[in-house]
């Protein structure tokens, strides 16, 4: 833990709906909810005019409908929220080297680092003068958080929303954290979350007096170690300003299940070229196809297949998708097809035959019905 709250974490607010409405003035003051349109479409981001209305980012888009129906619905446009993420990610850029984006609107920075800040007084002052120069430049509403640590940067952020500022000075954080919900942490999803309840335990503050080894025989060793010490305040992860990606994936939800074979086969097939184009667009390469199939029932199977190098050629990774779809059960329909290649690598395999021969397949893995991520 820092002596001084010199991370910085930024959230835009209601980042592609804003943006859209920067972009088009009829839409200001407007409810407006992008995402998918399609029957089974979900909610991306909502305004804050929308979300009066109750609806929220993950909801479906029908049940968004009931619940505001004169909004405006728009498709995402993320051409456009690239290009305004850009223009952010540049003003973070100025204030240090180590800028550390989580996504399009959200990032650690390091002010420490970039020399910017070393107190509580010359933080706020960098975040105040960091939401003015982002309103500036894109006529766009931004939330910072300031800590000690990127955990409690990140809960502050979120407790300044929408469109405020909020530092925690070092030393105040157990009183500020224990009145807040477990589900605060990161890693406390719903299941944690109530296993903890069924414990007697719903708050921080329960969670930190329960004590370490009490939280171990609760979540296991290293689950139950990580939490207590969140609980008490304390995370020294860095900000490190190149997150590499694990893996590289596309995946479609279909508005009505597919069922004729052929069509199923093309969907791969579109997939594993768009999974490609992003792999090469990252210049990298990687030794493992996986193919996902969400079936009717919600079930969901992966399988995946690890070539003798890696690759970054679309004719194998169609190729070995397709030979993955041919063990995979479709019968009663599918809702929701994927591919990825994991196993990444800066450099690609020249031997195709090296590429396109394959080592043993992954087993199946299959489960039942989402609940979401934990």
């Amino acid at each position: 833990m820092r002596t001084a709250p010199t991370i910085l974490h930024l959230d835009m607010d209601a980042f592609y709906a804003a943006t859209e409405q920067a972009a088009k003035p009829s839409l200001r003051g407007k409810p407006v909810i992008v995402g998918g349109l399609g029957p089974r479409g979900v909610v991306a981001t909502a305004s804050y005019e929308a979300r009066r209305f109750g609806v929220h980012s993950a909801m479906p888009m029908a049940q968004a409908r009931r619940l505001a129906p004169n909004a405006a619905y728009l498709v995402p446009r993320f051409s456009l929220y690239r290009a305004v993420s850009g223009q952010v990610m540049e003003l973070l850029g100025q204030l240090s080297p180590l800028v550390e984006p989580l996504s399009l609107d959200e990032a650690f920075v390091d002010l420490e680092a970039g020399g910017t800040a070393a107190d509580a007084a010359q933080a706020r002052q960098v975040g105040e003068r960091l939401r003015r120069d982002i309103r500036a430049v894109t006529g766009l509403a931004g939330s910072v958080g300031l800590a000690g640590s990127k955990m409690l940067a990140k809960i502050a952020s979120e407790q300044a929303k929408p469109d405020g500022l909020l530092l925690i000075e070092p030393g105040t954080e157990r009183e500020l954290l224990a009145p807040m919900t477990v589900r605060t942490l990161p890693g406390v999803g719903p299941a944690t979350g109530d296993h903890l309840r069924r414990a007697g335990i719903t708050t921080v503050g329960e969670l930190a007096e329960a004590g370490e080894d009490e939280l171990v025989r609760l979540l296991g060793r290293a689950h139950g170690t990580s939490l207590h010490a969140m609980a008490t305040g304390h995370d020294d992860r860095p900000v490190v300003a190149e997150r590499d990606a694990k893996s590289v994936s596309v995946e479609d939800t279909f508005d009505v299940d597919l069922h004729d074979r052929v069509r199923i086969r093309l969907e791969v097939a579109r997939l594993a070229d768009r999974c490609v184009t992003r792999l090469r667009a990252a210049g990298r390469s990687g030794r493992t196809v996986v193919l996902k199939v969400r079936r009717y029932d919600f079930s969901t199977l992966t399988r995946s297949e690890t070539l003798r190098g890696p690759t970054d050629d679309p004719a194998v990774v169609r190729e070995v998708a397709g030979r993955l779809l041919e063990a995979v059960d479709t019968t009663g329909g599918v809702r929701l097809l994927g591919v990825g290649v994991s196993g990444i690598a800066d450099f690609t395999q020249e031997d195709l035959f090296a590429q396109a021969a394959v080592g043993e397949a992954a087993p199946a893995v299959e489960s039942g019905p989402e609940s979401g991520p934990d």
